[in-house]
């Protein structure tokens, strides 16, 4: 193994427990880590595969408790989004869009922490168009999951069912979209399946790992954790984008 293979590994372990606590963390962590040795588009369809196979089983760790009223109206739009996003993400690339995308998170981050967002109150319609736009943000960027759970703040749902419910609208938005990634870009994959072997052990023991660590957080403090990881979400996009033009 290389020093790159350990750093994938660590990442993902990391991905996985933050993921776990927060209900985002898998994409927005090992695709900045994978993109150094595969570059932006094939580090997004290699890590949707551990990102796959890390939800689906946070997702049966937690299904008793997701709310079925917010999976329906928000997840299914995030699905669609996430399907049209990945179908565009070989011919989107804009830094434009990732500066959108940070201040978004930025904004979001801080309304969690400072506890703005507990005033917010989503009904259909914002549920709708907010998950239509975090999937299509998912399928282009690969960073879903953090836009996804700003938006989910607002229907001020428990620790566990927020998480459950996020996991839960992730599973279907990579449903949707994997099968997209596999078809475009399925020499590339091929190639690095050792890695994306890797990670995808990596990402499931931080799963396990965050699972168990979620209960010890108090129901007061959590929305300001998940703001707080949103919010440096969001300021590393921004420095991503500025280096990026450097």
């Amino acid at each position: 193994m290389t020093i790159f293979d350990y750093l994938a590994g660590m990442a993902a372990v990391t991905a996985g427990g933050v993921a776990a606590v927060s209900g985002f963390g898998v994409g927005s962590i090992l695709t900045p880590v994978l993109s150094i040795r595969l570059g932006t588009q094939l580090a997004v369809a290699a890590v949707s595969l551990p990102h796959l196979v890390a939800t689906f089983v946070r997702f049966w760790m937690l299904r008793r408790d997701v709310n079925r009223r917010v999976l329906i109206g928000f997840g299914i739009m995030s699905a669609a989004g996430g399907l049209c996003g990945a179908l565009l993400q070989s011919v989107v690339s804009s830094v434009a869009l990732t500066y959108i995308f940070a201040g978004l998170l930025i904004f979001a981050g801080l309304s969690s922490i400072t506890g703005y967002s507990k005033r917010m109150r989503f009904g259909r319609v914002v549920a709708w168009v907010a998950g239509t736009i975090s999937g299509v943000l998912g399928g282009l960027a690969g960073n879903q999951g953090g836009i996804r759970s700003a938006a989910l703040l607002g229907f001020s749902l428990e620790r566990r069912a927020f998480v459950a419910t996020a996991t839960a609208i992730g599973l279907f938005v990579d449903c949707a979209r994997v099968p997209v990634y596999l078809a475009t870009s399925t020499p590339g994959l091929i190639d690095n399946w050792k890695l994306i072997a890797l990670c995808t052990a990596g990402a499931l023991a931080g799963t396990f790992l965050g699972t168990s660590g979620l209960k010890r957080i108090p129901e007061e403090a959590f929305s300001r954790v998940v703001g707080a990881l949103i919010f440096g979400l969001g300021v590393w996009m921004l420095i991503k984008g500025t280096l990026n033009i450097s």
